[in-house]
């Protein structure tokens, strides 16, 4: 028997890729879309509600009224919403004035914690998409140059030293030198600002080993590569198992028609 289940949805095209599979699956789940537009996300809800602020309380007293077992969020939802009251419900802002660390690690398990405190289960989606985590080795356009390889091991190194402290899931190097760390202001101008400083960088996006693998895995897409080449940035490294990559196929032709080597790997041996 299918079990009663909702996705909370954030930005971007992965919370809508879980909620299409599980309709295609026979189970339809509640999506509850925290995010400016609901696009396509209706075809594929048993049904949609739409919150444009994080009003926290009421969907909860929605998920415990349906009877919800289990709860997967997915997609982008800013940390930077902490610094906009307006945009947050008492007990949004309630949840965040009690947690003392404010880095993204803190937030979302305070959030998953406050979840599971009601008996509603926080589940991982992986297994959903499965098919569309990154593999080892090369995974679309080119072979990365020499020079590249030692970037990307380098940036690899790096990241897996200043991940533990929640933040530079995305760092970007040039000639084994830090150009950019992505912090509070997302992938995109973190790619955008590496660019204003060099040309032909690599870019290494990983998870830190404790993350919770049940939400928040990193996800890239073609929207990650066009913003690349604005930037001239041409090696993307993600990590292997635990990186979503989203439409794969045109992820490859993209690759290829703006020449971005596109690698899997893993963490570095000693993390």
């Amino acid at each position: 028997m299918n079990v009663m289940r909702a996705v909370v949805a954030g930005e971007g095209l992965l919370p809508q890729e879980i909620a299409r599979r599980l309709t295609a699956r026979g189970n339809p789940p509640v999506v509850y879309a925290l995010r400016e537009e609901v696009g396509e996300l209706s075809k594929f809800a048993l049904e949609l509600l739409h919150f444009p602020r994080l009003e926290l309380k009421a969907v909860m007293e929605d998920l415990l009224q349906r009877g919800v077992e289990e709860l997967i969020l997915a997609g982008g939802v800013p940390k930077t919403l902490m610094y906009h009251p307006a945009l947050l419900d008492d007990s949004a802002r309630q949840l965040v004035q009690s947690i003392r660390d404010r880095d993204d690690h803190s937030l979302l398990g305070g959030v998953v914690a406050y979840i599971e405190s009601a008996g509603i289960r926080v589940v991982q989606y992986a297994d959903i998409i499965e098919d569309l985590l990154a593999s080892p080795g090369q995974i679309a356009g080119r072979e990365p140059t020499e020079r590249e390889w030692d970037d990307l091991r380098y940036g690899r190194d790096l990241a897996s030293q200043v991940l533990h402290l929640s933040f530079g899931q995305t760092v970007v190097v040039c000639d084994r030198s830090v150009v950019a760390v992505e912090a509070m202001e997302g992938t995109d101008a973190a790619l955008l600002r590496a660019g204003g400083l060099c040309k032909g960088g690599v870019v290494v996006k990983m998870m830190r080993i404790d993350q919770d693998m049940r939400y928040d895995l990193p996800t890239v897409g073609t929207k990650t590569l066009v913003t690349m080449a604005r930037a001239g940035l041409k090696c993307l490294a993600v990590e292997a198992g635990r990186t979503v990559i989203l439409t794969p196929e045109h992820v490859r032709r993209v690759a290829a028609d703006m020449g971005i080597a596109v690698v899997g790997v893993r963490h570095c041996p000693s993390s």
